[in-house]
């Protein structure tokens, strides 16, 4: 019932927030269409967005402005077509139900031994983005993913016997163990630039459910994009 009460709250107070609800809630169902129209869906619904936010700003008289655009814009892609790629990895790749694993075990790999490492051996700051980052977090980060997911080849193979390539697979967890890092860094400047520690409070302690899976959005569609090529 909150989350109706904001949604409506928001349409009254920003017709962009409203919208950008609704373009959210939309893409977000595009998994659900076959594989060979998603590219056509989405080659037509990022286009119509853009012109609908554009005729807003017309319309508007400039009281919503280019960077109101703009905001609206980023928070569709980066939490609806970011994420829409975790079912469309799950539901349209062959033995996607195995491969979406890797997403979340490149991501968890990372964020647990950049953690360890980080804290108990990490003397040299990465970036002022995020402090607490050090150089020695970050090299632990992707050397845990590797393991997380060689672990969970291996168990894939003897548990599960479905084969994957272990040198693609490797490859494949340097790449998102990078781009996980990276993810994170995202997140941590979008919360510097608007002055805030949390995406919410919803998780006490932990903050909102982005704040758990920042790392994991970010990665998504390159972890399709990296299987549909190598795997």
């Amino acid at each position: 019932m909150n989350s109706i009460k904001l949604f409506i709250q928001a349409i009254k107070q920003n017709q962009l927030h409203g919208f950008g609800y609704i373009a959210a809630a939309t893409i977000s169902i595009i998994h659900v269409f076959p594989k060979q129209m998603l590219l056509m869906i989405i080659g037509i619904l990022i286009p119509t967005i853009i012109l609908i936010l554009f005729l807003h700003t017309i319309f508007s008289k400039l009281k919503i402005n280019i960077i109101d655009m703009s905001v609206t814009l980023f928070g569709i892609f980066y939490i609806a077509i970011f994420l829409m790629f975790i079912s469309i990895i799950r539901e349209n790749l062959e033995n996607g139900k195995f491969l979406i694993w890797y997403v979340f075990f490149a991501a968890w790999g990372t964020d647990i031994f950049a953690y360890i490492i980080g804290k108990n051996f990490g003397k040299h700051h990465f970036t002022d983005i995020s402090p607490n980052k050090t150089i020695e977090g970050c090299i632990g980060g992707i050397i845990g993913a590797v393991i997380l997911v060689t672990l969970y080849t291996v168990a894939c193979q003897y548990i599960f016997h479905v084969e994957f390539n272990y040198i693609i697979v490797i490859l494949i967890s340097l790449v998102l163990s990078v781009l996980s890092q990276i993810g994170d860094l995202s997140a941590s400047a979008v919360k510097r630039y608007t002055g805030i520690k949390d995406f919410s409070n919803l998780i006490p302690g932990h903050g909102g459910m982005l704040d758990r899976i920042d790392s994991i959005v970010f990665i998504a569609p390159f972890a399709y994009f990296l299987f549909m090529l190598l795997v």
